[in-house]
């Protein structure tokens, strides 16, 4: 329990073998429930899984964990999870989720398995949860430059961008890093949304904001260190970033629609419609004076200026309109102190045996196991 309040971690795992065990091997003492999902690796991961929770759950024999509101005690910490297909980070992300809101758990919060979250700066991701401030909170490795530093310049690149698609498609624009996949959101708020709806792939993340606001959920971002070792990305940013636009403009339109115009028409759809138009057309009219040699009217630049103008007024008028879902959290203390620490817990290893069932495409741990 973390302040009165029954903690669950959600690890999607895809081919970490070298570092899960490592995850599950270190998660903080207040965490009541691990759910560890394996999206169908094709290397060890599920085994290594396996032996770690197998250790973990023989460690805590004793049911000392009970879930939220008085609910049944919770006879294992760690639950293995496999998926009988790969499904996508986003679908192990909602098969945890689903998983947690099951078993009473009043904060959920996601650690991927590849080691890169420290599990140290957890109370910084869920404070802003449990004291009420946020419905669900972010960890930002953007918040300043020195906390950028060990991140991949392809991947900061990448992140810079779809940040400011992201801000643009979910309508909070105080959002840095919302590619960073250390998150915490409370039950509350998680049960409100439709999960059929929710993307499974890698821009799982990007979509869940979008939904968030429409929700009209408070989020806050806290500060935070990258942290990064040997491990290697499973997002390959030359396929990533065209095909999460797509999601961002489509969730766009679908966000416009729902908090602008199902009510009435806002002039945030007014602007943003005229903007496009604008430019749209003042595009299309100073490429046919390009393709006839001819220098373009003064027409054709006031109507582009116009168009940009109108596009900034409907992102400053939106921005303002979202200024109440915004919350700024305190940073982690090892953001305070200037730590930006790489390095990993060591890695056990161990041996053990675990039976299995498969349901609804996922394979659950039945009984706690020894090793």
């Amino acid at each position: 329990m973390y302040r009165g309040n029954a903690v669950g971690v959600v690890v999607p795992a895809y081919d970490e073998a070298r570092f899960v065990g490592g995850v599950i091997d270190t998660l903080p003492a207040f965490v009541d429930r691990a759910y560890v999902v394996d999206d169908r690796s094709t290397d060890g991961t599920w085994e290594v899984i396996r032996r770690h929770a197998a250790r973990e759950n023989e460690r805590e024999a004793a049911p000392v964990v009970a879930a939220a509101d008085g609910g049944a005690p919770l006879d294992r910490r760690v639950v293995p999870i496999r998926h009988a297909v790969n499904r996508g980070r986003g679908a192990a992300v909602k098969t945890g989720y689903e998983r947690a809101l099951a078993d009473g758990m009043d904060v959920i919060v996601v650690m991927d398995g590849d080691g890169q979250m420290d599990p140290d700066i957890m109370p910084a991701i869920i404070d802003p949860v449990v004291d009420g401030d946020a419905d669900y909170a972010v960890g930002d490795r953007l918040a300043a430059r020195d906390t950028r530093r060990g991140m991949p310049p392809w991947r900061l690149f990448g992140n810079l961008l779809l940040s400011g698609l992201t801000r643009i498609a979910s309508g909070y624009w105080h959002i840095r890093d919302p590619q960073n996949g250390y998150t915490a959101v409370s039950a509350d708020a998680l049960s409100e949304l439709e999960f059929d709806r929710l993307y499974d792939q890698y821009g799982f993340l990007n979509d869940l904001l979008v939904n968030l606001n429409v929700a009209g959920k408070r989020v806050a971002t806290v500060p935070m260190r990258a942290r990064y070792g040997d491990e290697e990305s499973g997002i390959r940013y030359s396929t990533f970033v065209p095909g999460l636009s797509f999601l961002l403009l489509r969730d766009f339109l679908w966000r416009l629609r729902v908090r602008y115009l199902d009510g009435g028409v806002h002039p945030v759809a007014v602007l943003y419609a005229l903007g496009v138009v604008s430019v749209i057309a003042g595009a299309g009219r100073l490429a046919g004076a390009v393709a006839s040699r001819k220098r373009p009217s003064r027409g054709v630049s006031a109507g582009l200026l116009g168009g940009v103008v109108s596009l900034a007024g409907a992102m400053l008028l939106d921005s303002r309109e979202n200024e109440g879902l915004r919350v700024a959290a305190d940073p982690s203390a090892s953001f305070e102190r200037g730590e930006a620490d790489g390095s990993r817990a060591p890695r056990r290893e161990d041996t053990g045996r675990t039976d299995a069932r498969e349901r609804n495409g996922v394979v659950d741990e039945s009984e706690p196991t020894g090793g």
